[in-house]
């Protein structure tokens, strides 16, 4: 089904769209439209002078980008209609990813309707700007972030064959339409259920007899409409001790992905770091550094590429003193970025999910809120646009890979 992208009213569409709650990120979101926290002035850190973090991720054959929205619940965002946001992912990016505009709740009203006016002004205002689109997502596939409709859907008396209709004609209508625009996709994000440790069950994977033919037929249906694009899965983990037990399902699901001849090429790493607790060792957040290099050579030894998808930090554990706190993130943050660059020849885009604190997802998730009511200080910039040292940390990662 290959929808044209000027077929749809945006006014109209955007105006039942706009309010629409959607998780910042990963399936540990919930929803919440992010409130204006309150924080006491940020020590200046000063302009930043020299190489934008593109200009430097670039030196090593990679774009560096963010997270951006369209249309916001609230007066202020990190969106396209705020100019301070735009100005800093100007100066900094190379390439965007929509928040939450590709995901099935903003693009799929209906079972046989389409809505894509809230992606068409990120994916537009990127191509204004010169920068690079990556699509998030194809197929969010957790009950939870399924369309209302979707989990109620009754797929009738030929239920595979309907179930592989609705997620066909929903790939093929996405990526044509942004064909030649956008070559690399999340195409299935969190598919791992916790508590069973395997694949999780959906209204799709009921109706086609299991999870993994879901998975299967998004990416060999967004093969067959990307031939040369990049196809990722998207997953949460990354490489504090409590995300073993993840690391060692997504290994499993990539391991039979490539057992089924999937053609999956790369596993995205979101990387939301977290500093929950201090490793007196350190002075900042555990870390399995071996376990975690044993997971990156297990994933890459298998051939898929990497990509860092989704990077902020959790600071909850971290004093109040802003400029304490600040080292401690930009010390946590440059340990974590200079090994993965150690995987550089395997290593790709690397985006942050947000440029700046006040927007950030982590003011609204609740196992990141810190019990002093400040603000999560996770991005590369302060709620005053100020550039902060764990920008300078990225950069200097950078420079040194």
């Amino acid at each position: 089904m290959n929808i044209d992208r000027f077929t749809l009213s945006r006014r109209s569409a955007l105006a039942g769209m706009a309010a629409l709650p959607l998780a910042g990120c990963g399936g540990d979101g919930n929803g919440s439209p992010a409130p204006v926290v309150s924080t006491p002035a940020p020590t200046p850190t000063g302009t930043v002078n020299g190489p934008s973090l593109d200009t430097l991720a670039k030196t090593g054959g990679r774009s560096f980008g963010s997270a951006i929205a369209s249309t916001p619940g609230r007066t202020e965002a990190g969106s396209i209609q705020n100019s301070r946001y735009t100005e800093v992912v100007k100066a900094e990016c190379g390439i965007v990813v929509p928040e939450n505009e590709m995901k099935w709740q903003a693009t799929r009203p209906g079972p046989d309707s389409y809505d894509f006016a809230r992606l068409d002004q990120i994916v537009d205002w990127a191509g204004n700007e010169g920068l690079a689109v990556r699509g998030h997502t194809l197929l969010w596939h957790r009950p939870q972030w399924f369309p209302d409709w979707l989990n109620a859907y009754d797929f009738g008396a030929n239920p595979v064959q309907e179930a592989e209709r609705l997620l066909t004609e929903h790939i093929r209508a996405v990526t044509r339409r942004y064909r030649g625009t956008i070559s690399s996709y999340d195409v299935v994000n969190e598919a791992i259920d916790h508590d069973r440790n395997a694949p999780i069950e959906t209204s799709l994977s009921r109706a086609m007899g299991s999870p993994e033919a879901v998975l299967d037929l998004a990416f060999h249906t967004a093969r067959e409409e990307l031939p040369q694009g990049q196809l990722v899965y998207n997953d949460y983990m990354s490489w504090e001790p409590a995300h073993r037990k993840h690391c060692a399902d997504v290994l499993r699901l990539l391991e039979g992905f490539r057992k089924r001849g999937v053609p999956v090429d790369a596993l995205g790493i979101q990387s939301h770091i977290e500093i929950f607790e201090i490793d007196p060792a350190t002075g900042v957040g555990p870390y399995a550094e071996r376990e975690w290099r044993d997971f990156l050579d297990e994933v890459t030894g298998m051939g898929y590429r990497l990509l860092i998808t989704e990077f902020d930090v959790k600071d909850k554990a971290l004093p109040g003193d802003i400029a304490a706190r600040d080292a401690k993130v930009a010390d946590f943050a440059r340990r974590y970025f200079d090994l993965m660059l150690e995987y550089g020849d395997h290593l790709d885009d690397i985006l942050a999910w947000g440029m700046v604190d006040r927007f950030n997802w982590l003011q609204y998730f609740d196992p990141a809120k810190r019990a002093d009511g400040l603000e999560v200080r996770g991005t590369p910039y302060d709620s005053s646009y100020r550039a902060k040292p764990l920008r300078t940390a990225i950069a200097e990662a950078f420079s040194a890979a």
